[in-house]
């Protein structure tokens, strides 16, 4: 399924990664550690890659761009 990203514009995105993305090696344990891994911000653009989020950390404006392939899910505020 294509989602029409253009409808979301403006809208706040709590963006869930894949696991892989959060890969931890922790020295001596059996298994890696895998961390969950959010991006959340304003959806100003979609590619055909991915989204491009904007967000405010420590006073200062910063754009995230999120591969669709890194995507696991995605929670949409503001409707």
């Amino acid at each position: 399924m294509k989602l029409n990203w253009d409808e979301y514009l403006g809208k706040i995105l709590n963006v869930t990664m894949h696991e892989n993305y959060g890969v931890r090696d922790i020295p001596g344990a059996e298994s890696p550690f895998y961390e969950i891994v959010f991006k959340t911000g304003k959806l100003v653009n979609a590619f055909d890659e991915g989204l491009l989020l904007e967000a405010v950390r420590e006073q200062k404006t910063v754009r995230i761009f999120v591969p669709y392939g890194s995507i696991k899910c995605v929670e949409i505020f503001d409707l």
